[in-house]
């Protein structure tokens, strides 16, 4: 699973870079880390030569990640609207002119339409370097002896800028021959020469315009067979500036604008009251700052706060993101409403729910008493199953079960221990070579979770823990003590907020650096959200442990400046979750009656909105699917999970209808769901096509439907047997039960009859009875003579216990042998849906086993046996 495209939305990637300087907004901390899996380094380190001058740690998901790793030559997701890549010889860039549709995605491949270099340099690959880069923009350099190229790659500048210094500058054609230079016509083979501060220039790919700022250029282009290339006359110190012509009426708004031109960008923040936060872009400027000409995306215009806008079809570059459009000035201030979410929803359960709650969290947190926790095979579904856990406490907590949270803190901090103990064969490691928290056995395999050792998804992962580590430190302060540096470590990993943190680059989003940090992308939308909920719970936490601490040594100055630290940081963490959420809703909801003429709609094609979800945005591509499955309930649900009280503001109520219309057709199919045997992590069972339309794929779905239409969601859910790894039970019921207008939504929702009873064939008449194997048979013809049988809770379901002997029923897989009560405690195999038959008397029942979601029938002898594929073939029971 990829991350967040940078180049995307990614807002908080930028946060902090320059604004943390104060005491309050200072790095989170600066001591080296110390992990008990001690230090690696990983076997793609960074280039030396393009880093040279430089220390770590190093920007591992940035869009020009790939300038850096690998060999360093991967094509980059900028400077949008160009995609560019670093050759031995020069910088190729391109804007597409290929925009294609295949039913699933929208693409627009990328393509190299010029390499900008100079006559003197060497082709040497090491002979370029990064001088200077921030938290959105890379300064890069060739050299070769007193000849340079500079360029300051920023997103969002329609103009690419090229400095020379004691250089000839170069221009090759990467889209066929020159067919047309400085007006005059160029003919295969031949050679023309212009000079002038505005030159025009054509090949297959369009027109572009050459800009000098420093004065007339002379240059000769030369249209070679399936190339061409434009060199100047002489060395050259100056400025030129290269731009797409995508219509000629473009050409007015670039003359007048193209003498300004931006280096480089600072970022700040502020929290004008207790629910607004501004991000601020400040770019700097050579020229006027008033007059600096750059590009928007959808996600910016909607924050965007009085902001200078030309007409939009002044200037357009049409991407897989949508349009960018123009903006005039180098200060763009961007206003969001900060969410209000932290441990709990901001309401109690309903009253009708809260019964089959409190069951369901005594019958969930017995089970997890019961076994012992997990050695970590990785940190991907061992954080994620920490984390739906750790729910249950604070579940507990909100409901007035204060009794079920020790056990439920006893089991976390027994299954971090094997994370703080150096036999343990998966622990966290320090990688030395870019700066980061990693799985100490990925540092030299991309195959082990999922690409951790590079840096892939690290949001993803540690979202997770900290989650768990937030609900640990809620409720044991002893542990947060004893504990606090290893998890900080992550929190620094992911959501640093300063550069002067010397061991951390600030924030961690996509893609790493596996396979030359090639595409970017980014399937789990909310678990990119999840990324900084997590965080920001723990954030919290640890200075909210330091005002207590401080504030009895150090009186009421220390008391005050603390308690504006804990405020701002949480305002921090908020920020980071506000943007992420519009940056969700911009590119991943899709919205079939949205406008193809909204100027902030991301997808103006009816048949991209009509996908509804996507699954995957990459850097040239967007579509609903994913790298390891293609079923609508997998797209849709991967953009939902984990389901946690701060996703109430990213369930709108226009993309979960359409989202839940989309995928009805699976949501609605049964067909090889099987119960307790899945796992929502378990992505290699999951594609096998016998698990189709898992129940903990439709658990999360049912969640956001709930935020819109609860009532529907609750009955829905009831019908659940799987929740996955990262979804329970509990949680489920929990989500739905505290949503606005849940009044009643649990009242109708069915549920297995609870007590001692028998059961009698509403065919035969025969009650049930067990023979000497402890087999199930109807083949009593007194009530007498039947088995006395106790019905048990379980999730949306119940155990039978033959009171006899005191085992459980259980049912085999296959379906091919009588129910048979001989289980001292029950699994996912002794567990059955026992609910009204449609079209049968009132009080007539169906039996449905959980271990394959096949209906009880009666066999030639009365046996039971778990075989029926549907409810019409079920045998009817009476309960009593």
């Amino acid at each position: 699973m990829g991350s967040i495209l940078p180049f995307v939305g990614r807002l908080l990637a930028v946060l902090g870079a320059v604004g943390f300087t104060s005491a309050v907004f200072g790095p989170i901390g600066t001591d080296k880390p110390n992990p008990t899996g001690g230090s690696v380094a990983v076997d793609q380190p960074p280039l030396s030569s393009f880093f040279v001058g430089h220390n770590p740690p190093y920007p591992t998901n940035d869009w020009w990640s790939g300038f850096a790793a690998g060999t360093g030559d991967a094509v980059s997701a900028g400077p949008f609207p160009y995609e560019s890549s670093l050759q031995p010889a020069g910088i190729n860039f391109g804007i597409s002119t290929s925009r294609q549709w295949d039913g699933t995605s929208i693409k627009q491949p990328t393509q190299t339409d010029w390499t900008a270099s100079f006559s003197e340099h060497s082709g040497n690959r090491g002979d370029h370097k990064a001088l200077s880069w921030d938290r959105q923009t890379v300064t890069v350099q060739y050299f070769t002896g007193s000849s340079t190229l500079t360029t300051p790659l920023v997103p969002g500048s329609p103009y690419l800028t090229f400095t020379y210094a004691n250089a000839t500058p170069k221009f090759t054609s990467g889209q066929g021959f020159i067919t047309s230079f400085g007006g005059q016509t160029v003919n295969e083979g031949g050679s023309v020469t212009a000079s002038g501060t505005r030159l025009q220039v054509v090949n297959s790919a369009g027109t572009y315009i050459i800009y000098s700022l420093s004065g007339s250029i002379s240059l000769t282009a030369t249209a070679a067979a399936n190339s061409g290339t434009i060199t100047a006359s002489s060395q050259f110190n100056g400025v030129l500036r290269v731009v797409k012509l995508n219509d000629p009426s473009h050409a007015a708004t670039l003359d007048q604008y193209s003498a300004n031109y931006p280096t480089a960008v600072d970022v700040d923040y502020a929290f004008p009251d207790a629910n607004t936060g501004t991000l601020t872009f400040t770019w700097q400027v050579t020229g006027s700052a008033s007059n600096l000409l750059m590009l928007t995306w959808p996600h910016h215009r909607k924050a965007l706060q009085n902001p200078n806008f030309p007409a939009t079809n002044s200037l357009n570059y049409l991407t897989t993101k949508g349009w960018m459009y123009p903006i005039l000035g180098n200060v763009w201030t961007q206003k969001y409403t900060l969410p209000n979410i932290d441990f709990n929803a901001p309401r109690a359960p309903d009253a009708s729910c809260t019964s089959a709650l409190i069951q369901g969290l005594e019958y969930e947190i017995s089970q997890l008493v019961a076994t012992t926790p997990d050695v970590p095979g990785d940190f991907y579904s061992w954080g994620n199953k920490i984390a739906a856990k750790a729910r249950l406490a604070l579940i507990a907590d909100h409901v007035g079960r204060q009794d079920l949270i020790q056990p439920v803190i006893t089991w976390l901090e027994t299954t971090y221990n094997y994370w703080f103990t150096a036999g343990s064969p998966v622990l966290a490691a320090y990688e030395t070579a870019w700066g980061g928290i990693i799985n100490n056995q990925g540092y030299n395999n991309t195959g082990v979770d999922y690409g951790n050792g590079y840096y892939n998804d690290h949001h993803f992962h540690y979202g997770y823990f900290l989650t768990g580590a937030a609900v640990l430190a809620k409720y044991d302060g002893n542990w947060l003590n004893q504990h606090k540096n290893e998890v900080t470590f992550l929190l620094r990993d992911i959501v640093n907020p300063s550069t002067q943190d010397p061991y951390f680059p600030v924030t961690r989003h996509p893609s790493g650096i596996a396979n030359g940090a090639g595409s970017r992308d980014q399937e789990s939308s909310g678990e990119a959200i999840n990324g900084y909920y997590g965080p920001s719970l723990y954030l919290i936490f640890i200075v909210f442990s330091l005002l207590i601490r401080h504030s009895i040594i150090s009186g009421a100055l220390l008391w005050a400046t603390l308690s504006q630290a804990s405020a701002d940081f949480k305002n921090y963490a908020r920020l980071l979750l506000a943007t992420e959420v519009q940056a969700v809703q911009t590119y991943w909801h899709l919205y079939p009656n949205a406008s193809p003429n909204d100027r902030d709609n991301p997808y103006p094609e009816a048949e991209t909105r009509a996908l509804t979800t996507m699954g995957n945005v990459e850097d040239w591509q967007s579509g609903a699917w994913l790298f390891w499955g293609d079923q609508k309930v997998e797209i849709a649900a991967i953009q939902i999970l984990p389901v946690t009280p701060d996703k109430e503001i990213l369930y709108d109520a226009d993309w979960v209808n359409a989202m839940v219309n989309w995928a009805s057709d699976e949501l609605n199919d049964n067909t090889g769901t099987y119960a307790f045997v899945c796992s929502l992590i378990s992505i290699v069972v999951l594609s096998d096509k016998r698990f189709l339309y898992s129940d903990s794929w439709k658990s999360v779905i049912y969640c956001a439907l709930s935020n819109t239409d609860p009532k529907r969601a609750a009955s829905l859910s009831s019908g659940l047997t799987d929740w996955g790894t990262g979804n329970t039970f509990s949680n489920q019921l929990y989500f739905i039960s505290t949503r606005p207008n849940a009044g009643g939504a649990c009242s109708s929702s069915p549920a297995n009859p609870l007590g001692n009873f028998s059961i009698q064939s509403a065919d035969t008449g025969h009650y049930v009875m067990a023979d000497a194997s402890s087999n199930l048979v109807a083949s009593s013809t007194s009530q007498s003579g039947a088995a006395q049988l106790s019905f048990g809770f379980a999730p949306n379901a119940g155990t039978i216990k033959l009171l006899s002997n005191n085992q459980y029923v259980t049912a085999d897989q296959s379906g091919s042998f009588a129910l048979q009560a001989v289980r001292a405690t029950a699994s996912a195999w002794e567990v059955f849906i026992i609910r009204q038959k449609q079209g049968a008397a009132a009080g007539v029942y169906t039996i449905l086993a959980a271990s394959n979601h096949k209906y009880a029938t009666l066999g030639g002898d009365g046996s039971l046996i778990n075989n029926g594929a549907s409810e019409s073939a079920a045998a009817g029971f009476r309960i009593a």
